[in-house]
């Protein structure tokens, strides 16, 4: 049994399929489905888990090359959301593109992991070093 780290089954699975430069994407709770690439649904209710949760949890053993987001983002959140997020991708290469550039990239990675979160455009594709 597991008693530490990720302990969900499906995306301890996931994270071990990931290789050198494949992509992950963490989402917030109104993000698209997408039936061609695996998603691991974990919203529970409204911000539970939150993407920053779910990127802190997998931060410790998921090697982080490049991350991108949505330029929205930036426009529709606060300067304390945009902070947050920044501390938390600290020493990632980031990326902002328009949201309909960023939706482009989903198909290619190798699975979805959706949060509860409500943040504006809170999503994350993050490629692996």
């Amino acid at each position: 049994m597991l008693k530490t780290g990720i302990l969900n089954p499906q995306i301890n699975f996931l994270l071990s399929r990931v290789r050198h430069t494949n992509t992950l994407v963490i989402a917030d709770r109104g993000f698209p489905f997408w039936p061609m690439i695996e998603t691991v649904d974990i919203s529970l209710v409204d911000d539970v888990p939150t993407v920053l949760q779910v990127l802190a949890a997998i931060r410790p053993n998921f090697q982080i090359g490049k991350a991108w987001m949505a330029r929205e983002f930036l426009k529709h959140n606060t300067t304390n959301i945009r902070r947050a997020f920044a501390v938390a991708l600290h020493g990632i290469e980031m990326h902002h593109e328009p949201h309909v550039k960023f939706k482009q990239r989903v198909p290619g990675a190798i699975g979805l992991i959706r949060t509860g979160d409500t943040i504006q455009n809170a999503n994350l594709i993050l490629e692996s070093a």
